[in-house]
């Protein structure tokens, strides 16, 4: 006689049994997988802490880079008026010229002081012709602050020749040793010359494009 093979199915404890170990399986994979979630959101969070702080200190070494920049170009304000005098003023005449401007006279720290009304300026450098004046203001770093004191003094210098009958026009430009992108702009759309080293000498820059020169 041949034996006979029986299947039993497995009985209610038994299917228990193997559920709760699937379940207790799936926990601890779950468990796992929250772990290296957590390790990695604590690494995550370790990399921005450590790219802030980072952050932080380029910052403090910029800005303490900028206030040393700030203070040796403090020390070499007082002597920028002198500077521009014996190397860029004997030239102004010249490279102004080849951008059309002929002016056969240059003056410098040149005041004017109308009390009775109310007009006092000081003008670094003056270039004129029969025609035309040109304004030059020298800083050694411009700011924009500077460029909107100079455009005042331009309308000082306007209301001045006024009175006194000097019917030429007036052209304005900014000198620096140092000339920031966004000084520079300013500067030329409100219709300036730059004036800004460029090697062993210095280059002029005319309003041009968008801009004009702008005449007073």
């Amino acid at each position: 006689m041949e034996a006979t093979q029986t299947y039993t199915e497995p009985t209610n404890a038994e299917t228990i049994w193997a559920i709760l170990r699937e379940v207790t399986e799936q926990q601890k994979e779950n468990e796992q997988r929250m772990k290296e979630t957590d390790r990695q959101m604590k690494e995550t969070d370790r990399l921005i802490k450590e790219n802030a702080e980072q952050q932080k200190k380029n910052e403090r070494e910029m800005k303490a880079s900028s206030r040393r920049l700030d203070k040796q170009l403090g020390k070499l304000g007082g002597r920028f008026g002198e500077m521009v005098e014996y190397m860029v003023a004997p030239n102004l005449l010249k490279k102004f010229g080849k951008l059309g401007l002929v002016f056969d006279k240059v003056y410098h720290q040149a005041t004017i002081k109308d009390i009775k009304n109310n007009i006092i300026t000081e003008i670094d450098i003056t270039l004129e012709n029969g025609d035309k004046v040109m304004i030059v203001e020298v800083k050694s770093k411009p700011n924009t602050g500077d460029i909107t004191e100079h455009i005042e003094r331009m309308e000082k210098v306007r209301a001045y020749a006024d009175l006194h009958n000097d019917r030429r026009k007036f052209l304005g430009a900014i000198a620096g040793m140092v000339i920031n992108d966004n000084e520079r702009d300013f500067a030329l759309k409100n219709g300036f010359y730059v004036i800004e080293p460029s090697g062993e000498t210095f280059t002029i820059i005319a309003p041009e494009g968008d801009y004009s020169p702008r005449e007073w």
